[in-house]
């Protein structure tokens, strides 16, 4: 590792513009790192960095990591969190979804081995598909379609776990896995797509709030700030783990339990209208966290009721 004797590392953040990357970058610059935000914009937004711009430890690159520029210089770390998450933007265009996950992920891989850079794979619960299995540990295989409109990102983060762990096998790059759950808070798209945003920016807009299906399919939500904490901890835990770490909060709600949440904290919202379930959505949704919290001593912290309140 090229840390240098302040121990201030240069950390490239692949996705830095989106969602949950500039959060990271905004904590890796609080921490006194140099930071590489590389995005290609094509989710990410300008103004969720903006602020750093002028900051002399922060550098941004337009670019995509399928066609991935050389870096120069050091780097010691390196956080991929490049890739649509939402079915509307990663269904935009399948087959980028699922090349960003196979030879983008590659090209990093190469890239953290020329640099001997520890390298973090930001997964998804989408791995498990529907689970048979609940709540789901990362012990638990899936119950995924390969064929399915959701294939194009859930086979391709399965892909991309694959190449990470076949990179630590070769003892070509110290690769980590996190498997996150559903992440919400400040710098969401209100055009996302993901449940959360959508009902906030519905119920802000007189928008009947959309409820897919029943309404009794459930998810876990954490909060931004927890999964920033817990992607960290993987990141900088001292032995490697050798096995990919679900990151979430296992507090569960019902789609119906989170819009009630929502109404009640505005309250001129509309009506609920309902539509038929997407093909391939899953029923239930909730991490088993029992592997963070031993290994990394990583829980989440805010609740749903105080997330919602922040975001």
């Amino acid at each position: 590792m090229a840390q240098n004797a302040t121990g201030q590392q240069t950390v490239l953040i692949t996705g830095g513009a989106g969602f949950i990357g500039s959060h990271l970058c905004a904590r890796m610059l609080d921490e006194g790192h140099r930071v590489i935000c590389l995005d290609s914009f094509l989710t990410g937004h300008r103004k969720t960095i903006e602020k750093h711009l002028d900051d002399e430890n922060f550098t941004l690159i337009k670019a995509d990591i399928i066609q991935l520029p050389r870096i120069e210089g050091p780097v010691d770390r390196i956080y991929n969190m490049a890739c649509a998450a939402s079915p509307p933007l990663y269904q935009a265009d399948p087959v980028h979804t699922l090349m960003t996950n196979v030879i983008g992920v590659n090209n990093l891989l190469v890239l953290a081995a020329e640099k001997n850079a520890r390298f973090l794979q930001a997964s998804t619960s989408e791995v498990y598909g529907d689970p048979l299995v609940h709540p789901q540990s990362e012990d638990y295989w899936g119950n995924v379609s390969c064929t399915g409109p959701r294939a194009c990102y859930d086979e391709g983060k399965r892909s991309a776990e694959t190449l990470c762990f076949e990179y630590l096998r070769a003892g070509k790059v110290d690769t980590r896995v996190a498997r996150l759950f559903n992440t919400y808070g400040a710098h969401m798209r209100p055009d996302d797509g993901r449940i959360v945003s959508n009902l906030i920016c519905q119920a802000l807009s007189g928008v009947p709030l959309t409820i897919y299906g029943s309404g009794q399919q459930t998810r876990s939500f954490c909060y931004v700030s927890d999964l920033v904490d817990g992607l960290i901890a993987l990141m900088e835990y001292g032995v490697n783990p050798e096995v990919p770490i679900n990151l979430g909060n296992p507090g569960e709600f019902t789609i119906m339990e989170l819009a009630s949440m929502v109404r009640e904290k505005i309250p001129e919202s509309p009506d609920l209208v309902f539509m038929p379930l997407p093909v391939d959505d899953p029923q239930r949704r909730r991490p088993d966290i029992k592997r963070a919290r031993e290994l990394l001593g990583w829980s989440p912290r805010i609740d749903l009721n105080t997330g919602l309140d922040k975001t």
